[in-house]
């Protein structure tokens, strides 16, 4: 499996300082910690620890270390590990950051605010050499979506709501595709999944008329049995980030969508009082809004984010909900028979 694209700000792979100190900040809420996670989970070679504002609740379980012992330890970067609403750098962070800088460490960030646009970070970054580097910036050029039929196969990952899921369900699918000897390219759609994979477009940063165009351009003509696999963002169905769902479906044309959700959760990401759509509602307009640019669309089936649950538990839900959707329903990160059929059924 190939996990990097051959797409970046710059038009080509990233090559970011590396092995990472993740940072925190003062961050309460699990799912803002995903970039975090995210790397801890799938380029742990490339982390060595955390460090977090004293007022953060949420951890990744890597050693805590401070800068300066992060630096011993041969970090050369201190990479955000946060991505809130609005990708925003708190005023409260800039001390640990300006810290991090003194200590040898370079700044990565996916967050939407550019590291050079604070005073501190930026008098910090010159007087010391240090590098600045934002992910969140798409590349220039982009074209407007044309809606024309590319080759190749696609499958989006697609969700009830935002943070669920959706990026480890496209990486695991291209690992387990991969696996089976399938042509196939995870395609990043997001500051995380860049991170992880070396290069991409973080959709969210692009402005609304060419949002269909950067999908576009993210998985481009292929081999006839290649698969993109293209990591997803937010909801359709989400008061906020609609929009770059939906253009991000409309231009990755998918043949294919799973559905990412998470059981027992009940109100959207973000927007208190916005309570997570059905499952079978956001299948149905998935397939309506995608068939507009590939009238062939289909749902090959659900992935639940179960980490919340006991394997019993989580397996029995999964049985159920399998059967009265009629669609496989499996947790990637567990894994097993579910999945397989779940893998089975988008391959179909």
């Amino acid at each position: 499996m190939n996990i990097q694209t051959s797409l970046d700000t710059a038009g080509g792979a990233l090559h970011l300082p590396q092995p990472y100190l993740l940072f925190l900040g003062d961050t309460t809420e699990p799912g803002f910690a995903k970039t975090a996670y995210g790397l801890r989970d799938w380029a742990p070679e490339k982390c060595v620890g955390e460090y977090a504002l004293p007022t953060a609740t949420v951890s990744t379980g890597l050693p805590v270390l401070t800068p300066a012992a992060a630096v011993e330890r041969g970090a050369r970067a201190l990479l955000i590990g946060v991505a809130n609403s609005g990708g925003v750098i708190a005023e409260s962070w800039v001390p640990a950051l300006v810290e991090a800088l003194e200590a040898g460490l370079d700044i990565v960030s996916g967050m939407h605010i550019r590291l050079a646009d604070v005073p501190a970070l930026a008098a910090t970054a010159t007087r010391l050499g240090r590098q600045l580097i934002d992910i969140r910036h798409p590349p220039s050029g982009l074209p407007v979506g044309t809606g024309r039929k590319r080759s190749g196969k696609r499958l989006l990952t697609v969700g009830t709501d935002c943070a669920l899921g959706k990026k480890y369900t496209a990486l695991a699918l291209a690992r387990a595709f991969a696996a089976r000897a399938v042509d196939v390219d995870f395609r990043a759609s997001g500051q995380t999944g860049i991170m992880i994979a070396g290069g991409g477009i973080p959709m969210d940063a692009v402005v609304s008329d060419f949002e269909a165009g950067a999908a576009e351009v993210l998985s481009p003509d292929a081999a006839a049995d290649h698969w993109d696999v293209i990591e997803g963002q937010g909801s359709l169905m989400h008061p906020a980030y609609a929009a770059v769902s939906l253009g991000l479906l409309h231009g990755s044309q998918p043949d294919v969508i799973v559905v990412c959700h998470q059981p027992g959760r009940t109100e959207m990401l973000g927007t208190p009082g916005y309570a997570v759509p059905g499952i079978e509602d956001t299948i149905g307009l998935n397939l309506r809004l995608g068939s507009r640019t590939n009238p062939a669309i289909r749902c090959a089936g659900l992935s639940f984010n179960t980490s919340h649950m006991g394997e019993a538990e989580a397996n029995a839900l999964m049985a159920e909900e399998s059967r009265r959707l009629g669609l496989p329903v499996a947790d990637p990160i567990r894994g097993g028979d579910a999945f397989a059929r779940l893998v089975d059924s988008c391959l179909a």
